[in-house]
């Protein structure tokens, strides 16, 4: 029984770690960078060094659409329902759009009512072969509650080139059926035909100079859904509208109405991604753009976390929510309850005391921390020896303040603006000879990082020794540093140190 128990505990956090690594599952590891195309792979690199703050677009799978259906033709004659089939590559060019072209053939026919009949209109059956270009625009890829969607639904807009043969019953037709050929005309002279808002008509056999088949433009407008099976296939419901443009309105054989003939297309899809899984991902309709967001969101392990600072009102290290004594001086020592220190226990804390160690038995003490015993004489004489010495030499101090910042764009290459700032700079330093200048750069996530701080960080130096005639030795070189990479600091200092460093990933160097 407790075995039973411990294999159903189990079988619960296998459930419980599948569904949390779902809900962050965002389509594609950002790290990786088989999927990125050559000419987007700058991007994604900048990208995972924090230098830009958008990924680069993967490439994504092909999708190869299989199609059978019902078709009708709307016009002046009464339709029956037809048939079609279609083939489809589609490729996404964002979440939102994908372009798809196609070739669909259909077959219809029609059958006229009692009032056709009447007039004479004849039945007809219409031969229609497309090859058509549609924009795909996805409805419900993008959402802020939910990751990858199991579901399409789009809308479509696109140009078809049509090719329609059509046979209409005659008294005198010659197909099986007694179906006569349409040439752009029939042999009824009750309904003037002709070739308006064609191309041009070919294939077949000839009559008065034209052929059999038809070719003109057409115009789609459709909508669908389709169902995600796994990462590979989903089936569809699509239905599309092809209307005649600039207007034919003979697909029936006959012109007897107002407005021109269409023809409407009803399908079932299979649809299959094509392409190598380890090089592209799924096709982009099928990925929430807003996943990585939420994933970051939900797991950070790309964001640049700031550092947590705890409120401290005195500022002495201790923060507040643990600091007996929350308003001491600034300045003065502490202990780690954040109490001002009494090191000699005499009642005056060490910032005030004047005798930090006054023996207990000089206790009490004055207001300075002084105690009651009297000076021994030696001691006088040595204070008497130490007011008569001169005073030790002071030393050199850095007044030069505050120096500006140096921001890059991409290289170490120094932009004009970075050179008016240094030509600035320059007079500072030679203002102030007392001071060295520590030249900071930032950049430690990675060798090309490391090499473009150095990068940066030479360039700055070297424009201020051989544009502006500072000293070398008055440089500190300092590179790698954490901070922001496209930064570069000048800090006044009386310090010393290597005005140049040899460069860490020479191979790296950026190329200005």
């Amino acid at each position: 029984m407790a075995s039973k128990k411990n294999m159903l505990a189990v079988a619960l956090i296998v459930l419980v770690q599948s569904i949390g690594m779902a809900q962050t599952d965002w389509g594609w590891d950002w790290k990786d960078t088989s999927k990125i195309s050559v000419k987007k792979l700058p991007q994604h690199n900048e990208f995972m060094n924090n230098q830009y703050p958008y990924p680069a677009q993967p490439r994504n799978q092909w999708e190869l659409g299989l199609g059978i259906g019902a078709s009708s033709i709307t016009g002046d004659i009464k339709s029956k329902l037809g048939f079609g089939s279609t083939v489809s590559l589609r490729k996404a060019l964002s979440h939102t759009f994908s372009v798809r072209t196609g070739l669909t053939g259909l077959w219809n026919s029609g059958e006229p009512n009692p009032f056709e009949v009447a007039v004479g209109r004849p039945a007809y059956k219409n031969t229609t072969y497309q090859l058509g270009v549609d924009l795909i625009t996805s409805l419900n890829a993008a959402s802020n509650y939910r990751g990858n969607p199991k579901t399409n639904v789009y809308v479509l807009f696109g140009y078809a080139l049509n090719a329609s043969k059509v046979l209409y019953k005659s008294a005198t037709g010659q197909q099986p059926g007694g179906y006569s050929q349409f040439y752009g005309y029939n042999d009824n002279t009750v309904f003037a035909n002709s070739q308006r808002g064609t191309i041009t008509t070919f294939a077949g056999s000839t009559v008065n100079g034209r052929k059999a088949y038809t070719l003109y433009h057409g115009m789609n407008l459709g909508a669908g859904i389709a169902f995600k099976l796994s990462n590979k296939t989903n089936i569809g419901l699509e239905h599309k509208y092809t209307f005649t443009v600039p207007g034919y309105d003979f697909l029936d054989g006959v012109a007897a109405g107002n407005s021109n003939d269409y023809i409407g297309f009803t399908s079932v899809r299979l649809n299959i991604n094509l392409g190598n899984t380890s090089k592209k991902v799924q096709p982009l309709w099928w990925l929430n753009p807003n996943n990585f967001v939420y994933s970051e969101l939900n797991s950070p392990k790309h964001m640049k976390m700031p550092k947590v600072v705890l409120p401290d009102a005195d500022g002495d290290g201790v923060t507040d929510q643990f600091d007996l004594e929350p308003n001491t001086p600034a300045g003065a020592p502490v202990d780690s309850h954040g109490r001002a220190k009494d090191t000699d226990g005499d009642g005056v804390p060490d910032y005030k005391d004047k005798e930090l160690l006054t023996p207990q038995k000089c206790f009490p003490v004055n207001n300075d921390g002084i105690g009651n015993c009297p000076e021994p004489a030696c001691c006088k004489e040595i204070k008497d020896m130490i007011a008569n010495m001169k005073p030790a030499k002071e030393a050199p101090e850095c007044n030069i303040g505050s120096l500006p910042s140096i921001q890059f764009k991409g290289n170490a290459r120094l932009s004009k603006d970075a050179q008016n700032i240094l030509n600035g700079v320059a007079t500072r330093i030679n203002a102030n000879p007392t001071c060295n200048i520590k030249v900071i750069g930032y950049g430690a996530s990675s060798k090309a990082s490391q090499q473009l701080s150095w990068d940066r960080v030479n360039a700055v130096i070297k424009y201020l020794v051989e544009k502006q005639g500072v000293s070398e030795n008055r440089f500190i070189f300092t590179y790698g540093q954490d901070g922001d990479a496209n930064t570069v600091d000048l800090q006044g200092t009386v310090d010393a140190g290597p005005n140049t460093v040899p460069a860490p990933h020479p191979n790296l160097k950026s190329r200005n």
